[in-house]
């Protein structure tokens, strides 16, 4: 089937590499808060006293905000432009952090969180969305490379965060001293010009078209997108807020051992990024992603339940995480060529939905039946990856996305 999308306008050459750069830029931040918290948590639930409970309720804030802003970032995006809405992420980032780093009470956090995750969600939605408007070839691959960067922050905050926790500092003054990082996102984005537009659209198509919407986004073939990245999220997220206390707890780790598999996860997840830019176009996308899941699956499993020594496992899974992220993404760019960001926006929701529910569903069995088997759930999501992308094979597509598993 031909789309009948207006054909993109051509940014100059200069544009392109800066809004790349400056897209690349939100991605590293992105990563860093995102994995602020984790690496901080344990610090906080001893310092205000609070339950796992009540620190999965915290990181289900986070997420709830991503949610929101992923179901509203898209619809913005398609008429106002990514570049205006990672504007507007710098700022909502750089207000959360604000009102977290000095907040008491358990509500004032939450609403806090709250407003980091919108400003989290508008980046993923806009970031992966200017990616996609600025290369319309080789997607997979700039879209690794995107995520790429995201592990760089990731890799980074756990460092930063240790040694500063490690020497006497509060847990208050980590979040503090990375706000002028969020500024700095906030000014790459006004400092740099627009990306050249396509052919104006007509009223009907430039606004939400829930028939439209409907109709792309909510196929069986969707479906199943949506449920493989909530389940990924669920699972990156729940490793990146709980490994620390899973190790300290049930392994016998010091906290500079625990931040430091949680740096050595991230470090991981950014190789096989660099390395999947490489070769996930040859090896195909769902053969991707259902190696990288059973890969992960199987080093959970060995970290989990094996003995300290093993618990290396855990981190490496971030080898094998590391494309299932872009590669959907990139699919399904692939397969929307039209009301590209809105669909986009539907399945970055999907995986909100994920991020809030899977570290959330930890802190509640944590909280019943101990750290061990609440962690395990990572390993759970895990297989229900497998099961999302089984279901996939030979679903119908268009694009250069083949459903069979057999023609990768």
């Amino acid at each position: 089937m031909q789309s009948t999308a207006p054909a993109p306008a051509v940014s100059s050459t200069k544009t392109v590499w800066l809004l790349t750069a400056a897209g690349f830029f939100s991605f590293f931040i992105f990563g860093f808060v995102d994995n602020l918290k984790g690496a901080t948590l344990s610090s906080l639930l001893a310092d205000l006293e609070f339950s796992y409970a009540q620190g999965g309720s915290i990181l289900f804030a986070a997420y709830l905000g991503f949610f929101i802003a992923t179901l509203v970032a898209g619809v913005l995006a398609d008429s106002l432009g990514n570049r205006m809405i990672l504007i507007l992420a710098g700022g909502l980032i750089s207000a959360g952090i604000i009102a977290f780093a000095g907040a008491n009470g358990f509500w004032l956090l939450f609403a806090a969180m709250l407003v980091i995750g919108l400003g989290m969600g508008a980046i993923e939605v806009s970031g992966n969305g200017l990616i996609v408007q600025l290369h319309q070839l080789n997607r997979g691959r700039y879209l690794n490379l995107l995520a790429t960067f995201h592990g760089i922050g990731a890799l980074i905050v756990p460092l930063y965060a240790g040694r500063l926790l490690d020497g006497g500092v509060s847990w208050r003054q980590v979040f503090q001293y990375s706000l002028p990082l969020a500024v700095l996102l906030t000014l790459a984005f006004v400092l740099t010009s627009a990306p050249a537009q396509s052919a104006p659209k007509s009223a009907e198509s430039a606004g939400f078209d829930w028939q439209a919407v409907g109709k792309l986004g909510f196929t069986r073939q969707m479906i199943w997108f949506y449920l493989a990245i909530a389940f990924y999220v669920g699972a990156e997220l729940g490793i990146a807020a709980w490994i620390v206390e899973f190790l300290q707890q049930s392994k016998g780790f010091s906290l500079t051992g625990a931040t430091g598999f949680l740096s050595l996860f991230f470090g991981m997840i950014m190789l096989g990024r660099v390395a999947g830019s490489l070769v996930v176009e040859r090896i195909g996308y769902l053969r991707s992603v259902l190696g990288a899941a059973a890969g992960g699956l199987l080093c959970l499993l060995i970290g989990i339940f094996g003995p300290p020594a093993l618990a290396f496992f855990i981190p490496l899974c971030g080898l094998f995480f590391s494309v299932i992220f872009p590669t959907i993404t990139a699919v399904v760019s692939d397969v929307n060529r039209e009301k590209t960001n809105s669909i986009l926006g539907l399945l970055f929701a999907a995986g909100g939905v994920g991020g809030a529910l899977g570290p959330w569903a930890i802190g509640v069995v944590s909280n019943a039946v101990g750290i061990g088997w609440g962690f395990a759930l990572c390993a759970l999501y895990c297989a229900l990856i497998i099961g999302a992308v089984l279901a996939l094979n030979g679903t119908k597509t268009t694009g250069n996305f083949d459903g069979n598993l057999d023609n990768g």
